[in-house]
């Protein structure tokens, strides 16, 4: 198993975008930060998303294809539901989270949206 490269602790949950050290919380990436960050490349979603990671992968193709939706910009474009967005990722109780932005009608379309994209994706691939 894993552990922080920060901290040595704790089972990191997130990586820095910059230079890819894994962390587990807000106070390791604080503290990261402050010992002065190097970039190595500009990070991709096969770096962030490696094998030993995750065990339910959504392949790029479908991530780029919710890049290119003009639905999904447009939502995007609402401070509300980037707030919204941002303390979900930085949540420690990430599930808990979620849960509480399903009763945002603004978080349910974007959500929508997602899972439209993905669908009509599916459907091209068959």
């Amino acid at each position: 198993m894993k552990v922080c490269d920060v901290c040595s602790e704790h089972t990191p949950k997130y990586r820095c975008p910059a230079c890819n050290v894994r962390y587990c919380s807000l106070v390791c990436f604080k503290r990261h930060k402050g010992k002065r960050c190097v970039s190595t490349e500009p990070w991709t979603a096969e770096g962030l998303l490696a094998e030993d990671d995750v065990t339910d992968q959504v392949p790029v193709q479908r991530l780029q294809l919710l890049g290119r939706s003009k639905e999904l910009r447009d939502l995007l474009c609402n401070p509300h539901l980037r707030r919204l967005l941002r303390s979900i990722d930085s949540a420690d109780r990430k599930c808990e989270a979620m849960k509480g932005a399903m009763h945002e009608p603004l978080f349910t379309e974007f959500s929508d949206q997602c899972l439209k994209i993905r669908a009509k994706a599916s459907s091209s691939l068959v």
